[in-house]
């Protein structure tokens, strides 16, 4: 069966690979601001996320409470098998159908 993801849940999961073991909300945001100008809220972010957590796309974890973030705890975030083969599928699919696009002939 295919899972196919929309243009901001992929780029949240290409996001969360990118980071590694420093994928949080925060640093997903501010990566992907840096990566493709894109500022989503940090709401929308972490509904996608909790989304993508119950997709079973990644999994999620709370680190320790640190000072800077007054005591609070980070969630962090990992893809899980199942995400990056969705992340595959749909590479996949767009390399495949870009290939089809006809190129005007040179000359």
């Amino acid at each position: 069966m295919k899972n196919y993801l929309g243009e901001f849940e992929e780029l949240i999961l290409l996001t969360v690979g990118v980071l590694g073991d420093q994928a949080y909300g925060v640093s997903i945001k501010d990566e992907m601001l840096e990566r493709t100008r894109k500022n989503p809220s940090i709401g929308a972010l972490h509904t996608a996320l909790q989304r993508l957590e119950r997709k079973g796309y990644i999994k999620s974890w709370e680190g320790g409470a640190t000072s800077e973030r007054g005591g609070r705890k980070k969630r962090y975030y990992k893809l899980t098998n199942l995400g990056l083969g969705t992340l595959t599928q749909a590479h996949e699919l767009r390399n495949d159908m870009f290939s089809m696009i006809r190129k005007p002939a040179l000359g």
